[in-house]
């Protein structure tokens, strides 16, 4: 076992919870490098941490209890904290200096897991679960026992593994799955997935992957390891500890690359060469797939090539060789290159590695050539190469910047082209300031190396991880920051310590989502901190606005080709990265979510602003000017408009796809910037109808009665009882609790009783029930889109009710089904919100309500994310969905006499945006671009307002239409009286007798018939 684990977890009845950690290392292990995280309510931060004390022997456990369980915990406890204060939804990480070692749960997700249990690792389980955002399934690994069970608590004991018989690779694979096999072979590849090697090795016979935490084996090393055989998707492996892997020779030789065509990767052929090093010649780039994968052809036919870094290929290469080993995922088999070296354009020509770029001083470059029986000859003082210059029989040491230019020479005299190969030597790994180590780009120059005797003084300490520090040296380059962060668990230092600092710079991913593309953090993994001097006095903030002017327009123009701090926000903050700086006065732009407070300090003469005092978007001002500040540990309840008098100060920081002010100190008071919340002026008259749409957040019979209130008393009193109001995100009688329940009536009913109890009319409503689970959402939740609607003003029109897989029709009566869903089994709507369809009856017209809540933007790369441009993954199926209302809604126009169509919801994109351009098309106005740029907005995202909720209308209505953006909830904190996270949208219809004549489909059919 390479690492501690978690070995029992206990959730019982009142305070009786406990965690069992296990040390099976064979070792003594110090658990003060270790932390017990707790990740509550589906929380992606940790509510409590624990920091353990104390050795755990081999073979003995270390339990962790809440301090008011009973004696039977309290009996073997070792420790009582917070951490043990857990439910059975929340999740739980063990955590060293390396990253996690075991977690239960999966962060991000509030999921019901160990209600009432007791759970206990299986005993052959020798590895922890090292990615706590990856599904967690209770069965696969633990063994579950009825609530109060705590028998087993206080010991445990693991399956030892049995020697096995050496068997050769292709036995091995010819073992069913969790066979204990015993292999050796040539490592040939080396790569880390999910916190784990995948050692690719192979004998005479066949390859395989091995695959354990932390494998330091360089390629060429023989090696013999112990493990279960396992297939993943279909790929052969060799799960093991890394105790269980072992060189048995060192630098024994790569075997040569197995030569083959296309034709090798095919399904009939392609377990043949699986795991294995094979070679493939003359082969071109005819394409690339989203995901980085690249087809690629030879004379024999195609095949797909997975490299590590996408940059190193594009469509219309070709190369005369490219080496790698063969993998199997997403039901093919893909050749996998293990460096840019794999990849030979031409046989004949002379490679590098490195190729070039910033090095070390003392880095060795290593020329190669795949001709065979040839020799490689170059120089370094500028002078072109020939047959007679230097043969190249060693690595050439880089101590200044340098030129190589080299040649392969034939046996027969022939010489290759000149090849050139530009070097910037970098300073010593002994004599590097902080600056040299951020260097002006996103990621360090240094990364990877270990450096020593690096110098900063203490600015802010992050708990007992680590801290931030800043040079006292700086350089005049505003482009490279002065400040960083030092990894480094328990270093006892404080702010204002003089430290000196050995370790490898790093670029660590913070926290975020798994699924996004985030920029990294340059840090220093240290080994060894010395505190040189303590009490010295800190580096003056850089105040924005002040010292740096910040760009208030552009986030990133250039695909990130070049470093630009003036014009570019992304490269603003990276060069500030681990400072301290200072934000004067700065305006509140949004309140706080996920402890995320959003202000800004200055911004450019066009932006556009919120009546509120929000940051408008538009296309082409998304607002980097806007910055998010942890308020983690502060009572902060802010709205915008809301102000700071004085300055806050903090270091520049990153996670969750943006940069972030960890705030230094104390924050200052907050000043109330006289935020209200609106009412509308449009209400309901003889001839004119009034339709909403509001996104009510999660609502269901079981709602807080608190929200349920403020939601019906906004109905009344801030949306002046709409005729007809499209609900949003509704979900089933039980909400989240996935039982089977599909219906909402309850649902309904809370409301309709609520806005009764608020003063307002008995609304009646109509919705189509989903399928279980199919519409998205919260497991269990059952979202829809339904409405509500006022007896006394409208009439649902008498037809048949549809149901959740029947599309509704449309002829010249109207709906053929009220309410009915459009389309709902089309693809567009694939594990989404289907869009609803109902005809009222208003004042003698007809009216068509389409309540929409498209997909959401999630799975959209962030503004300040490493992928630039940034990829809308989300807004193709938004597109699609678009144009099947936009398909549904001409076919009203067409064919129903005298339509009148209403389009709204939550659209989940913004008006000038693709979809929303495609759903209004040519028969429909969006009323949201009438308004006046202030109140455009419905909701707030990181500090950015901007137009989720719709409303379009027929064309024909639009100069009889009135819209109001209600805003009641985006601008708020619910201790503001904030009810959902959307503000709804209310429009005022003037329905009068239409004077349009008879429908198409009829002026289609005179026509026909005067001829």
């Amino acid at each position: 076992m390479d690492d501690l684990i978690i070995s029992e977890y206990v959730e019982g009845s009142s305070f009786n919870k406990a965690l069992e950690i296990y040390n099976g290392t064979g070792e003594d292990v110090d658990l003060s490098g270790y932390t017990l995280e707790l990740y509550s309510n589906g929380s992606v931060e940790p509510s409590q941490a624990e920091t353990l004390t104390g050795t755990l022997a081999s073979g003995e456990v270390f339990v962790v209890s809440n301090s008011q369980a009973g004696e039977s915990i309290q009996s073997v406890t070792d420790l009582t904290s917070n951490v043990a204060n857990f439910n059975g939804d929340d999740v739980l990480v063990l955590k060293n200096e390396s990253g996690v070692t075991d977690s239960i749960g999966q962060v991000g997700k509030r999921d019901e897991f160990g209600n009432d249990v007791t759970l206990v690792r299986q005993p052959e389980v020798l590895t922890g679960d090292q990615d706590p955002t990856d599904a967690f399934q209770v069965s696969e690994e633990w063994d579950t026992y009825a609530k109060d069970t705590f028998d087993y608590l206080g010991s445990y004991e693991v399956t030892e593994e049995e020697e096995v018989e050496l068997q050769t690779i292709a036995e091995a694979r010819a073992m069913e799955d969790g066979a204990t096999v015993r292999v050796e072979g040539i490592a040939t590849a080396a790569f880390e997935a999910g916190g784990q090697t995948n050692l690719y090795i192979q004998d005479e016979t066949a390859g395989i992957i091995v695959r354990a935490p932390g494998l330091n084996i360089q390629v060429g090393d023989r090696v013999e390891a112990q493990g279960e055989n396992s297939e993943y998707f279909g790929m052969a492996q060799l799960l093991a500890s890394s105790a269980n892997v072992e060189v048995v020779e060192s630098s024994a030789g790569v075997p040569d690359a197995q030569e083959v065509y296309a034709s090798a990767f095919s399904d009939s052929n392609g377990e043949e060469i699986e795991g294995e090093f094979v070679q493939v010649n003359n082969v071109e780039v005819i394409d690339k797939n989203e995901y980085g994968d690249f087809t690629v052809q030879d004379e024999q036919g195609t095949f797909v090539v997975q490299p590590q870094n996408e940059d190193l290929l594009s469509v219309g290469d070709t190369f005369e060789q490219v080496k790698g080993v063969v993998d199997y995922n997403y039901s093919e088999y893909k050749l996998v290159p293990r460096s840019p070296s794999d990849l030979i354009e031409k046989v004949f020509a002379v490679t590098a590695s490195p190729a070039g770029g910033s090095v070390v001083q003392g880095t060795e470059v290593t020329l190669n050539t795949a001709e065979p029986e040839a020799t490689i000859h170059y120089t370094l003082d500028g002078s072109e190469p020939t047959a007679e210059s230097t043969e190249y029989e060693s690595p050439i040491v880089i101590t200044e910047d340098t030129v190589v230019q080299a040649v392969v020479v034939r046996a027969n005299g022939e010489t290759s082209e000149v090849a050139v190969f530009e070097y910037e030597a970098l300073k010593a790994l002994d004599d590097v300031e902080i600056h040299d180590l951020q260097g002006a780009a996103h990621k360090s120059p240094y990364e990877g190396q270990s450096v020593e005797g690096v110098e900063g003084v203490v600015t802010k300490l992050d708990g007992n991880n680590g801290f931030y520090m800043q040079s006292l040296n700086p350089d005049d380059d505003i482009a490279t920051s002065e400040g960083i962060y030092v990894y480094k668990r328990s270093s006892g230092v404080e702010i204002g310590d003089v430290v000196s600092v050995n370790g490898k710079v790093t670029e660590w991913r913070e926290d975020g989502y798994s699924d996004a593309a985030d920029l990294l953090t340059t840090q220093i993994t240290a080994n060894e901190v010395t505190v040189t001097s303590s009490g010295q006095a800190l580096p003056d903030p850089i105040v924005i606005g002040v010292d740096r002017e910040q760009p208030t327009k552009v986030i990133e123009d250039d695909g990130m080709e070049s470093f630009d701090p003036a014009q570019d926000g992304l490269d603003f903050y990276e060069s500030l990265e681990g400072m301290l700086i200072e934000l004067p006065e700065p305006k509140v732009t949004g309140p706080v979510k996920y402890d995320e407070l959003p202000v800004y300090v200055e911004t450019n003469e066009d932006q556009d602003f919120t009546r509120a005092g929000g940051l408008l978007i538009s296309p082409e001002d998304y607002n980097p000017e806007r910055v998010l500040i942890d308020v983690d540990g502060f009572d902060v309840q802010a709205k915008t408009g809301d102000y700071f008098e004085q300055s806050i100060t903090g270091v520049v920081s990153y996670d969750y796809s943006n940069y972030k002010i960890r705030v230094a100190g104390e924050l200052p008071e907050l000043q109330d910037g006289g935020t209200e919340r609106q009412s509308a002026e449009l209400k309901g008259l003889k001839p004119k109808m009034t339709v909403a749409t509001y996104n009510m957040e999660n609502f269901h019979a079981g709602t807080d009665p608190e929200k349920v209130q403020r939601i019906a008393e906004s109905m009344v009193e801030n949306l002046n009882t709409p005729d007809v109001v499209g609900l949003v995100e509704v979900q089933d009688n039980t909400g989240p609790t996935d039982d089977g329940t599909v219906e909402a009536n309850e649902s309904y009913q809370t409301l309709i009783e609520a806005i009764v109890e608020a003063g307002g009319p008995e609304y009646e409503f109509t919705d189509i029930a989903p399928l279980d689970k199919t519409d998205g959402g919260q497991p269990g939740g059952n979202i829809r889109v339904g409405f509500i609607y006022n007896p006394d003003r409208v009439t649902l029109t008498d037809k048949p009710s549809g149901d959740a897989t029947t599309a509704v029709d449309v002829n010249e009566d109207g709906l053929t089904l009220n309410p009915g869903r459009i389309d709902p089994t089309n693809e567009a709507f694939d594990d989404s919100r289907k869009s609803l369809a109902a005809e009222f009856e208003f004042n003698g017209e007809k009216v068509v309500v389409v309540a929409n809540h498209f997909n959401s933007k999630g799975g959209d790369d962030g503004l300040f994310g490493a992928n630039q441009p940034v990829v809308l993954g989300s807004e193709v199926q938004r597109l699609k969905q678009s144009e099947v209302i936009n398909d549904f809604v001409e076919k009203v126009e067409k064919r129903m006499d005298h339509s009148n169509v209403v389009v709204l919801g939550d659209l989940n994109d913004f008006e000038f945006s693709a979809p929303v351009e495609t759903l209004k098309g040519d028969d429909l106005t969006n009323m949201m671009e009438e308004l006046p740029e202030e109140e455009r907005y419905t909701y707030i995202y990181q500090g950015n307002s901007q137009v989720l909720d719709h409303i379009l209308v027929s064309n024909h209505l639009a100069k009889r239409t009135k819209v109001e953006t209600v805003n009641i909830n985006a601008d708020f904190s619910e201790a503001d009286g904030r009810a959902s996270d959307h503000d709804p949208v209310l429009a005022q219809i003037h329905l009068k007798k239409s004077k349009q004549g008879p429908p198409a489909w009829v002026k289609d059919h005179l026509k026909n018939k005067s001829h």
